[in-house]
């Protein structure tokens, strides 16, 4: 006997809703992972083929607002594949810059080409860990911005095998952890007078003469953030810009003479143990209100080449026109925005 036309459709139905429950379940759970980091894929530009991992973290500065913008430039007018690491609190999901302990896909590491980061005082699990460990062992570049020379405060009974990184460690061979042995330097203290005085670059004379070209196009920059005492860079730390404290919170402000200057913007070489030799470029400057310094985006983006051997290509004046809106919230700790899930910084 012949089964109806609408009997036989019928029968199919259970098996098309399954079809459809998993393609749904499947959709909805790639929708929860692509919320725990952004993606800008690279146009046009020198970069193309290039992976950078820009890992924000600190409960001051606002690095969640401040890199997303940053890796957007990065894709747009140079060429480079761009990805956004937070700190997310995992009970919702959110965006929480003072939550120190969990900065999902870091695995993004392993393949990138260039990591930039601005941690404060972050204790991640080990697995997260690792990846940052190891990238670091195959000497890749490294980009640092204002607190990440105490990037990691691990507490006083861990058994972390990254304890070691602790911004006062006094492990041998790792004293003053991560930010003495690879940036150069630790948190010291602030030169500049915090939340009212700003920074003032004065390029290095040296480098300018040498055109260095970290420097091609930076003449004028003013930061909100105070200059930070430094104290010990190594011998082989190339200083690029010093920094003024200025007398007041405002590009127009006057230095402040009566303090010395202190190096701003730095590059160096690192070395782990058992490793390969990397370059790194450091900054104490690098809030999210810094960034609206034309100038100060533009080294940023020189240090990039650079820090990829692609020197040559550092374009005369770097296009850094910013990306879409930027409005960048003033630094302070818990002065967040609340409730922000990572697609609200695309």
């Amino acid at each position: 006997m012949t089964t109806p036309y609408y009997c036989s459709k019928l029968r199919t139905l259970p098996n098309l809703l399954l079809v459809f429950v998993f393609a749904l379940s499947y959709t909805l759970a790639e929708a929860q992972e692509e919320k725990l980091m952004l993606h800008f894929e690279g146009q046009d530009g020198p970069g193309k083929g290039k992976k950078i991992v820009l890992i924000s973290g600190d409960d001051e500065y606002r690095s969640e607002e401040g890199l997303p913008m940053l890796a957007k430039i990065l894709s747009t007018h140079h060429g480079f594949s761009t990805t956004v690491l937070f700190p997310i609190n995992p009970e919702n999901q959110e965006v929480v810059p003072n939550h120190n302990s969990n900065i999902p896909g870091m695995e993004a590491l392993e393949d990138a080409d260039l990591a930039i980061i601005l941690l404060r005082f972050r204790e991640l699990p080990d697995e997260q860990m690792k990846y940052f460990d190891d990238y670091l062992r195959a000497g890749k570049p490294l980009i640092a911005f204002r607190t990440s020379t105490h990037a990691f405060n691990y507490s006083k009974d861990s058994q972390s095998p990254y304890a070691k990184y602790h911004w006062q460690s006094k492990v041998p061979g790792w004293e003053k952890g991560f930010g003495r042995k690879i940036l150069g330097e630790t948190w010291v203290a602030h030169h500049g007078n915090h939340g009212k005085e700003g920074t003032r670059a004065m390029m290095d004379g040296l480098q300018v003469a040498n055109k260095n070209p970290i420097l091609n196009g930076v003449t004028d920059i003013w930061a909100a953030s105070d200059v930070y005492t430094v104290t010990h860079l190594g011998d082989d730390a190339t200083v690029l810009i010093h920094g003024a404290s200025t007398s007041g919170m405002n590009p127009d402000a006057p230095i402040n003479w009566e303090k010395s200057l202190m190096p701003v913007a730095w590059t160096k070489s690192y070395n782990l143990e058992g490793g390969k030799k990397g370059r790194v470029f450091a900054s104490t400057m690098g809030a999210s209100v810094d960034l609206m310094s034309e100038d100060l985006r533009r080294l940023i983006i020189n240090a990039a080449y650079w820090g990829l051997d692609m020197e040559p290509l550092i374009p005369e004046e770097a296009v850094v026109e910013i990306v879409g809106n930027y409005q960048p919230t003033m630094f302070g700790f818990d002065n967040f925005r609340k409730g922000m899930k990572v697609t609200d910084f695309e």
